[in-house]
């Protein structure tokens, strides 16, 4: 077993046994931060999200603007 393979391990180990949620969310963090798509994924989701605004699916910064008035109440 590698060196690198070994670490990881490890980690997975760490990873498993963590039980203090706020290390949890920053973990999530930065994870989430650190995670790149492929330009071709980046493009295939951007031609998506034009094709469901062509079709008139999304909701208006408006709409939602009236939407979260509503949970105030």
């Amino acid at each position: 077993m590698s060196n690198s393979q070994l670490q990881k391990l490890e980690l997975l180990e760490w990873l498993a046994n963590i039980q203090d949620q706020n290390l949890i969310n920053e973990l999530t963090k930065w994870k989430d931060s650190h995670y790149r798509i492929s330009i071709d994924q980046y493009n295939r989701e951007l031609e998506e999200a034009n094709s469901r605004i062509d079709s008139g699916e999304f909701v208006t910064h408006e709409d939602v603007k009236k939407e979260s008035k509503s949970w105030l109440k």
